[in-house]
């Protein structure tokens, strides 16, 4: 049996252990409403982006009409040979199986695209090192170039997810668009975890480019909570000030619709087709901006969770080992008692 000292110190180390766990609970909680705030405060501006955006396509001519070709770069399709993905994990660690569910996702979207340029673009520290360990690095290929298919890493941005910044998203995003529009690339994809609320979570690998659908994500795979998962964080949330269930912005929503559906002819100060072309580059910035923020949200989210049950665990630990200690004292009470008593019968 166990020293008594020995458990004595293991569970003076776990309670430590359980007080670290618990406080970073309540910091990923703290973290994690900032994060909504912000995810939530960013939607008004992109749903009416969308809305200007279907306004003018029915009153400006994205199409040309003889050749039936898109007039912007960003709606052209082509065969896609080469593909730009954008992976977006966390910083850092201690967040249960959030970043391991994204690289696995991001393994399954790699395989699906077998036979393809694939290059990828790695937005924080965790996707990076995976990445770098599996991938080779190098610059991004032209479209002159005809090497046979193969799979790079030719972007890392570690430490940019602590604060999201829009001019930082809308330079990676001008990069990405340029690539685009000049058929450097033909499709770019963007793999990170979609937040509405705590329970209300998926990941998912949206095609960013060519837009198909203003308004629509071209949503190619999606992994919904499990049950289990959702029981898990509606657990660590209780007492935490963290709201289950997406904001009720559905009267908000359908006055912004109004805009794009109302029978009225707009003057506009430039001509539509230039405001199209102004406009739609934004649009992209939108998505990949808010795609950071939900999956900044969805990661503190997942850190919470683990860190509560963390805390759990530890409390659990300490239950047994405070009994193993009862039963190892108790154990050794009676065998001084019964050395005692047999010392005693012995001399008498």
């Amino acid at each position: 049996m166990a020293n008594i000292l020995d458990i004595r110190r293991r569970i003076r180390s776990v309670t430590n252990t359980r007080q670290i766990t618990k406080a970073m609970k309540m910091v990923s909680a703290a973290k994690l409403r900032r994060a909504q705030d912000r995810a939530l405060s960013a939607r008004p501006y992109a749903q009416m982006l969308t809305n200007v955006l279907k306004s003018l396509v029915s009153r400006a001519e994205i199409y040309d009409p003889e050749t039936g070709q898109p007039r912007h770069a960003l709606l052209a399709q082509r065969p896609e040979n080469n593909v730009l993905l954008i992976v977006v994990t966390g910083d850092k660690g201690l967040a249960g199986g959030f970043n391991t569910n994204i690289l696995k996702a991001a393994t399954r979207f790699l395989e699906s695209k077998a036979g393809k340029n694939i290059e990828i673009e790695a937005i924080g520290r965790k996707g990076r090192d995976f990445l770098r360990r599996r991938y080779a690095s190098a610059q991004p290929r032209t479209k002159e170039s005809r090497e046979s298919p193969r799979i790079t890493l030719i972007g890392e941005h570690a430490g940019v997810l602590g604060k999201v910044d829009y001019a930082m998203a809308n330079e990676f995003t001008e990069r990405v668009i340029e690539r685009y529009s000049n058929a450097e690339v033909d499709s770019v994809y963007l793999l990170y975890n979609e937040f509405k609320s705590v329970i209300a979570q998926r990941l998912v690998v949206e095609q960013v480019l060519p837009i198909e659908q203003i308004g629509q994500p071209a949503v190619r795979q999606a992994e919904e909570m499990t049950l289990e998962e959702r029981e898990r964080v509606m657990e660590a949330a209780k007492g935490m000030g963290v709201g289950l269930r997406p904001a009720d912005t559905r009267e908000i929503d359908v006055r912004a619709a109004q805009f794009a559906t109302a029978p009225v002819d707009y003057i506009y100060e430039q001509p539509p087709q230039e405001l199209f072309r102004s406009l739609l580059p934004k649009y992209v910035v939108t998505q990949i901006f808010h795609g950071l923020l939900e999956s900044v949200a969805a990661e503190h989210a997942a850190r919470m969770t683990a860190m509560d049950s963390a805390t759990n665990n530890a409390t659990d630990m300490i239950d047994s080992l405070t009994l193993a200690m009862n039963r190892a004292r108790q154990a050794k009470i009676t065998k001084e008692i019964i050395e005692i008593v047999s010392g005693a019968a012995a001399a008498s």
